[in-house]
């Protein structure tokens, strides 16, 4: 049987990526934790842990992290139940989510279960195309993703389409698009990215235009709102979703500047087939609110 104070001592070194931090959230030296990783890599017969950096589970020592999670998910949702004090019980729930949901729909979905349960919630952040393996690694119980294929163990719902818009400020189209956009005047003005691996803009400047990456100024921003902020500010001009930017659109804060030429991505809930409690009740509420609100962008 797997001893799971050895699990533990795995699943804190990956999310510390130290193994002194570990030994301090554990209570025990660090010699002590280094000794719980190797009690756990020799009872199974393999590593489980890329000694490198950042540090890495390997593929056994992920499958082994995916089963610890959903095992403490379990007790979480049990111990309510058998605790005389459960009042002042904390039920820690991961999501992958991409930024943009983040910033529109998805932190109303959170305060319906919030109110009912004593839940602290734990983000973890990446572009919508590879949240997905945060659930693979079992960092998370669930993951707002545009794949459309279930993970082993694990089922999805559609949430909704969420559209994109290539936008700009009144003033920005002045200074730079004055005869429209074009491949020439792409050239010089600035864009903005969510990251070096955000390839939605570079994509689409690319199928549209024909301009590669690199070959026009693009700011890093790793903002959803800031993505607004800078668009409305005329630093740049972006892709939002149109969700996010309905009141700059009515008031004419903000232009679309391709209306015939949005972006469409299709969003999905990813989560472990087995719910109980709190996370069911988030999983509902995630489904719910994204699917109102994307039906009504």
């Amino acid at each position: 049987m797997l001893d799971y104070k050895l699990l533990h001592a795995l699943s804190v070194v990956v999310d510390e990526q130290n193994f002194d931090k570990a030994a301090s959230v554990l209570a025990i030296t660090q010699s002590a934790v280094s000794q719980r990783i190797k009690s756990l890599e020799q009872a199974i017969g393999q590593p489980v842990l890329i000694r490198a950096h950042p540090l890495v589970a390997t593929v056994i020592g992920k499958k082994l992290l995916a089963h610890y999670q959903q095992v403490k998910l379990l007790e979480q949702d049990i111990m309510p139940d058998i605790s005389a004090d459960n009042q002042r019980e904390t039920i820690t729930a991961s999501i992958a989510t991409n930024a943009d949901s983040l910033a529109t729909w998805l932190i109303a979905a959170i305060g319906d279960v919030s109110h009912q349960y004593n839940v602290a919630v734990n983000f973890r952040l990446a572009d919508e195309n590879r949240t997905i393996n945060y659930l693979k690694d079992g960092e998370v119980f669930g993951a707002i993703s545009t794949s459309e294929h279930a993970l082993p163990g694990c089922t999805l719902d559609k949430l909704g389409d969420m559209h994109y818009l290539l936008v700009a400020s009144p003033s920005f189209v002045a200074q730079y698009f004055p005869k429209g956009i074009n491949k020439q005047s792409l050239t010089r003005a600035p864009a903005v990215a969510y990251d070096q691996k955000d390839d939605m803009h570079t994509q689409y400047v690319k199928n549209t235009f024909g301009l590669a990456a690199g070959t026009y100024p693009c700011h890093t921003v790793r903002s959803s709102e800031a993505f607004v902020g800078f668009a409305k500010q005329g630093l740049a001009y972006c892709l939002i979703p149109k969700l996010q930017i309905q009141a700059e659109l009515s008031s004419g804060k903000l232009i679309d500047l391709m209306p015939q030429n949005t972006i469409v991505r299709t969003l999905y809930w990813h989560h472990w087939v087995l719910l109980k409690g709190v996370f069911k009740q988030l999983s509902m509420a995630i489904i719910q609110r994204a699917q109102y609100a994307l039906k009504n962008q």
